[in-house]
Order: C-alpha cells, then structure tokens, then sequence
C-alpha cells in the first residue's frame, strides 16, 4: 500500500465524525433527488403508459345536445384520427350509511375497442346495450363505500329514484384524479364515477341518437387550435360550451400541477443540500490544510508532486461524498417507494410503482461528486501552492487589534470567559460569518418545508371561512327561474338563499384568449364573497368584471381595460367589457359580475344555476338529504366537509413530509455545527490545553469553545429566517397553479420551530466534541512543533 493511502485511511479515522457528518448530508441530498425525482419520473412513465393504452384524448368539447349525425362531419376536421361521443350527467345517489346525498358523474360506455379514453377494469364485466339498469362504477368508489359486484347503487335520475345493480369495477385516465367540481381533494365516499351503456344512459336522460360531449384524439402533427377552432363552430348551433385541450381536462390538470411541484421542489431542494456539501467541504479542507503545514512539507520534501497532494486531498473529499451516495441510494430508494404508495391515495393508475432508474443514480452521484470536486478546490489549491520552506515553519501568529468592546470601553464590565469568546470572534469575522452562513441554511430549509403548512392553512382559512361562509352550496342540474330562490326558501331548515349563475364564456384580449365562466352575484351577497390573498373582501361592481390575477396576466390586462366577452351558451352574445378589478385570489382563474348585469348580458329570461344556503335549526345532514332528493338539484355540498375533508388529506401527505423535512434539516444542523466545533477543537487545542493547565476546568475550558459555536449558531438563525423566506419565495414563483395557489405565508411558530431544531441540534453537536474535549491528552498536544 502507498504511504499516501496509508496516510489518507489514518486521516480519515481520524476525522471521522466530521467525515460522517459530510456523508450524512450528500445521503441527505442523493436520497432527496431520489424520493422526489424518483417519485416524479415514475409518476411520468404510469402517466404516459396509462394514456398510450387507453387512447386518452387530446380535445373535449361539452354542448347541449347534438344529434349522433354529427359525428361524421366532425371526423372529416384536418387531424382528427379518432371521435367518440358520450352522454354525461351528474346525478344524486342515495347511500345507505348516511344523511346526506353522494354525487355519480354518470358517463356512457361505448365500444371497449374503439372507446377512447378506455376503461381498465378491476373486477367484473364490461356494461352492454342490453344491461338497462346496470352499471360499473369508479375503483376508488367503490373501495370507499365497500360496493362489490352484484351491491345495487341507487340513483336519484329527472326526479325517480333508479336502482341500478353494479356489474363491474373499473378505473378512466380521465378520472386518475376523481374530484367534484370546485373541490381540491378527492371525496371517494361521495363522489364516484358511474358508466352506463349508451342505450341505457341515453333512454335515462332522453339522449337517444344524441350525445352532449366529443372527445377527439388527434394527428402528432395537427394543428390543436386549429382542430378546436372548426370543431367550436361545428357545435356553436347546439349549445356548444368551447373545446379545450389536455391541458385544461381536470384530472390531468391536477396531476400536471403535482408533477410540476414535484419536479420543482426535487430539484431546488437538493440543490440546496449540494451547495452546504460543497461549503462543508472547502471549510474542511481549508482548515484541515492549515493544521498539517508540515506534513504537506515532509511530503514534498520527499519528491511527492503538486499533483500527487492535490489528489490525496480530493479522494479525502471523494471518500466523504462516495459514502453518503451509498447511504443515500438506499434510503432513497426506500422513500421513493413510500413516495409513491402516498401518490396511490390521490392518482389511480393501473401500474403505478417507483422506478429507480440508473439514469437517475448516475446523475444523483455526479451532481454530487461535482459539488464535492467544487467544494474541495479551494483547500486543495491552499495545499498545492504551499511552498515546502514555508510549511515546515510554523504559521504565522495572527495580528490582534482591540475589538469593538474594548474600543468603546466596554470589555470591563464582561467577564474574562466572555471577552475571550467575543476577541476571537471579532478576529475572525471571515471565519465565523461562514460558519454562520452554514447553520443558515439548515434553518432555512426547515423554513421552505414549513411554509407551505402555513400558506395552505391561510388558504382554507380564506377560502372557508371568509370567502364560503354558506352551510350548503347546491347545484342545478339545469339552469332554473329567480323564482326557485322562492322555493329554496319555503324548504325546513333554509333559512336564506343566496342565487348564483354560472355562465361560460370566451375572452380574449388582442390575440390572446382564454374560456372559462363567468360567475354572477348580487350585490351586498354575504354568503359568498370574493376575497384576496391579504383577506381583503373585494365588492362587487355595479358594473363590469372582477378577474382573477392569473387568468388577468394570461390575457395581459390590467384594471381599466376592455376585453371582448363572447358568451358560449343561448344566444352567444359577444361583448366589449371593462376590467374593473383584478383581485389575487387563491382558487381557480374566476371572473366575477353583477348577477343584474349578467342576465343582461345572456338575454333572455334570468335564470340561475344553483344557491348558497343558510341553514336554521335544522342539521346540515339532515338538510342535505332533503335537498339531495329534489330532482332539480345535481349536488349538494358541504364547504365545512371539504375543509374537514383536506385537512384529512393534509395528515396523509405533508406531515409525513415535515418529519423528513425536521430530519433533513437536523443532519445539516448537526454536520455545520459539529465540523465548526470539530475544526475549532483542532485549531486551537494548544490554547485550550494551555488554559487546562493554567488551572481552568474541563468544564470552563468547554464553555470558553462552544460558546463561541453557540454565539454563531444564534446569529445564524436570523440569517436563516430570511433565506428561507427567499427559498420559499421562490417556490411560490415557480409553482403557480391555476387550481389553486399556496400564499407566501411563514408564521411565527415556523420561526420558533426552526429555531427549536437548530437550538436541539447545537446542544447535540456540542455533546459529541464535549466527550472528546474531555478525553484531550495535554502533553501531546502542548508538545512543541519546532
């Protein structure tokens, strides 16, 4: 064996905790590009098998009602390759275990063979045309309410309750991620998916020969705007609502908005981590160089090149990053798996598992060889450019010059202990600023974790009890006369009624244009309000529109601007309107408007689309139920069940991750902080020892040198508060999501909590050099170096 690896596996033993600590963090950063990448890329490849297999399509359009002859004229469009037209509906349906009613989004199920969108069945048969009352319905809904083949479902269908014998469970990639409307979360005990044969669902809802949604899967090289543009005026006769496109089908929204978060934070997160391992690095190195000048002297005064020392130096940092990459692919691997099993609660694939690819192992391990090569440069270059003459001396006492405590004559009123730890802070300020800057950065990545518990609290705050402060929402299956407030009113248990309508429409401004709905209120409604970021509520104008900031930066306007309104329903009226207000909401891209003027703008008679509703006395289960049964209402939903519903899914997901987030955080705490002390015990132990045998105790002789660690370490915390308000700052930049929007929100317990770590990982990083300190050989060390 060379006297150099020799000397590289002594080196190595002998600074093994702070080898371990460096390790603890590159398995920290390699286990996170793992889990989070990982976790991501497999999502990817279910996504895009699942989609392949079943024909997913690439163009929805919903309409009124158009007769099935259609459907050649709407084949005959430049780049369609395939057309399929469905029935669909939603319905309410009567469970047994409970008061209030559940929700069936009711699809028909044509031609397994040629049906794009293609079912995967779990259990059970395919529905046919002669399976009147049967049915199939959603996996997840099923699992929810415990249905099994043969289990009846019954329906509330135009007013008659329907029992329909289920025959077949089943999965859609339109319905990966199954949620109702408005909702963020799956609800899998009240919302399912219901498939009926063609015949069966269009005799139900007197569609027979028609349909009312086109799905089209289109040419590799079609023109999508184009298709959808010809297909719009193709459906315009028949109420057609305006096609959209993948990007816009509200399952694969969801689960592109997750992707897209996923990918964000399995990228800035490591990074972070990357860059501590490369800080770690060159403190370590650079200090470590310092403490073997004569060693690095004797070497080379034995014939060993520049080259030779260089390479010792950086296979003592390779050694480091090549044992926490082996750490780190198995944990990684690991979590990547529970990652993944979490994701089966949300997204439903037919073969959804994690993938540890090579790839991924490969360019996890050279990210971190690379931030190690970058971290170690410096203490290698320092060990390089050291003359052999100069090294064999001994390095040169620094200058010392009266600090600031004894410029302003302060220094006599502190003890002894305490202007020793503030001179050598103060003569070091280099030093101790990036020892500082180390322990930063673990509070601040326990900050970017936390942070988005606080924005998502802000957010169902607003949402729920400021902006929906009704009992009930209750949706119409059809749009129905102002008189229906009426008989809302005359219900038991309603005490007031607030209508709303819902209206689609096209606006566009210039070139650009977006569809989305218009969604008209009264003025002086209390029940349901429009409230910003900051819990502002905004009015309601008497005239013009209130838009959503996301849907206003797409559109490029600003309050004052006209957009042209094209309304996609009745007369299709097309109008120029003022933007009054643009208000940053948090849910969804809303436009808003007075109800008065919205009819206006429709024509025709005033009509609306559901009510917001206060109950009395009476039990909102109760209340529910009884709405559930009238045969004009298609939902009834409880603002109070959702929240208590994502909070459900929030104790799933996020806190599982905020334990690994504490853990992530602790190890960089410990590594930073330990190494600092490590490497002070190291620099100054004639010092120390020198002090032990000028009487001072074990113990004072400790307080003199963690201390110090202790001062840096709460000078850091501040430091860290504001980088991870930058981190997470720039999360939310990065992540918009025109679903909904996590506020930049860090409340006080984020700080405390950060602190608290921080604090808990100092204390354990002092007890660990503490033992070692207690276990100083005096005569070796104050032995002389001449």
């Amino acid at each position: 064996m060379k006297a150099l690896n020799k000397k590289l596996f002594r080196d190595l033993w002998h600074h093994r905790g702070q080898m371990f600590s460096i390790a603890a963090v590159v398995a920290t950063a390699i286990m996170t590009v793992l889990s989070m990448r990982g976790t991501y890329e497999s999502l990817v490849i279910a996504r895009d098998s699942y989609y392949h297999e079943s024909r997913f399509p690439d163009v929805w359009s919903n309409l009124e009602r158009a007769p099935e002859l259609l459907r050649g004229q709407i084949e005959q469009i430049e780049g369609v390759t395939a057309v399929d037209t469905r029935v669909t509906f939603a319905a309410s349906l009567d469970l047994d275990d409970r008061d209030t009613p559940a929700t069936g989004r009711f699809i028909s199920a044509s031609d397994p063979s040629v049906m794009l969108g293609a079912l995967h069945m779990r259990s059970g048969r395919w529905v046919t045309g002669r399976d009147r009352d049967r049915v199939m319905i959603s996996e997840k809904f099923a699992l929810a309410n415990e249905f099994i083949e043969g289990d009846t479902l019954r329906a509330v269908i135009n007013g008659r309750l329907r029992n329909l014998e289920i025959i077949g469970i089943a999965i859609s990639p339109e319905h990966s991620y199954a949620v109702p409307a408005g909702a963020l979360f799956p609800d899998d005990a009240n919302y399912g998916i219901v498939w009926m044969s063609r015949e069966a669902i269009g005799s139900v809802f007197d569609m027979e020969g028609a349909f009312n949604e086109v799905v089209l899967t289109l040419a590799s090289n079609a023109d999508v705007e184009g298709v959808m543009l010809k297909l719009n005026r193709i459906l315009e006769p028949y109420g057609g609502l305006g096609s959209y496109g993948r990007e816009f089908q509200l399952s694969n929204l969801f689960l592109e908005n997750e992707l897209k978060q996923n990918r964000t934070m399995g990228t800035a997160i490591p990074a972070i981590f990357l860059a501590v391992v490369a800080f770690l690095l060159n403190i370590v190195l650079r200090r470590l160089i310092s403490t073997q000048r004569q060693e690095i002297a004797v070497l080379k005064a034995f014939g060993y090149s520049n080259v030779d020392i260089g390479l010792f130096y950086l296979q003592f940092a390779l050694t480091a990053v090549l044992a926490g990459a082996v750490i780190g692919i198995g944990i990684g691997a690991w979590l990547g798996g529970v990652m993944v099993e979490l994701y089966k609660d949300y997204f439903v694939f037919p073969d959804l598992h994690y993938e540890l690819s090579a790839g991924l192992v490969a360019f996890a391990i050279a990210i971190s060889v690379i931030a190690a090569i970058v971290g170690a440069l410096g203490g290698v270059k320092k060990a390089i450019n050291l003359p052999p003459a100069e090294a064999m001396r001994p390095q040169a006492p620094a200058r010392f010059a009266p600090g600031i405590f004894e410029r302003l004559g302060l220094a006599k009123y502190l003890h002894s202990s305490t202007r020793m730890v503030l001179r050598n802070i103060e003569r070091r300020p280099i030093k101790s600023l990036f020892s500082a800057l180390g322990v930063s950065f673990s509070v601040a990545i326990l900050i970017t974790g936390m942070f988005m518990f606080d924005g998502v609290d802000r957010l169902m705050d607003l949402q729920f009890n400021v902006a929906q402060r009704e009992d009930l929402s209750v949706t119409f299956n059809r749009s129905l006369g102002i008189g229906s407030k009426f008989e809302l009113g005359r219900i038991k248990g309603v005490a007031s009624a607030e209508m709303f309508r819902m209206v689609p429409v096209r606006i566009s401004k210039g070139h650009r244009e977006r569809e989305s709905g218009i969604t008209g209120r009264a003025l002086g409604d209390e029940l349901s309000r429009i409230v910003d970021s900051d819990g502002r509520i905004i009015p309601m104008p008497l005239k013009g529109l209130v838009v959503s900031k996301v849907l206003a930066d797409q559109l490029e306007v600003v309050p004052g601007d006209r957009v042209q309104v094209e309304v996609l329903e009745g007369a299709r009226v097309s109008r120029k309107l003022e933007v009054v207000s643009i208000v940053d909401d948090l849910m969804g891209m809303s436009v808003y408007m007075n109800i008065v003027e919205l009819h206006r703008l429709v024509g025709g008679p005033r009509m609306v689309s559901g009510a917001s509703l206060a109950s009395s006395d009476l039990d909102h289960s109760q209340l529910s139920g009884i709405l559930g049964k009238l045969p004009a209402i298609a939902s009834v939903t409880s603002p109070r069940k959702a929240f208590d519903l994502f909070d459900e899914q929030m104790s799933k997901s996020m806190y599982i991750g905020i334990f690994f987030l504490i853990g992530f955080s602790s190890i960089i705490a410990v590594s930073v902080i330990y190494n600092g002390a490590r490497i002070a015990l190291s620099e100054r132990g004639r010092e120390l020892a020198s002090l032990r045998v000028l009487g001072f105790s074990k113990r004072e002789v400790a307080v003199l040198l963690f201390s110090e660690q202790g001062l840096i370490t709460l000078f850091a915390i501040p430091i860290g508060w504001y980088i991870g308000y930058l981190f997470a700052q720039g999360i939310v930049l990065m992540v918009p999501t025109e679903t909904f929007r996590i506020p930049l929100v860090v409340d006080a317990g984020t700080y405390f909590l950060s602190t608290v770590v921080t604090i808990a990982a100092a204390i354990g990083s002092f007890w660990i050099v503490r033992r070692r300190l207690n276990n100083y050989d005096l005569i070796s060390v104050l032995k002389t170096r001449d």
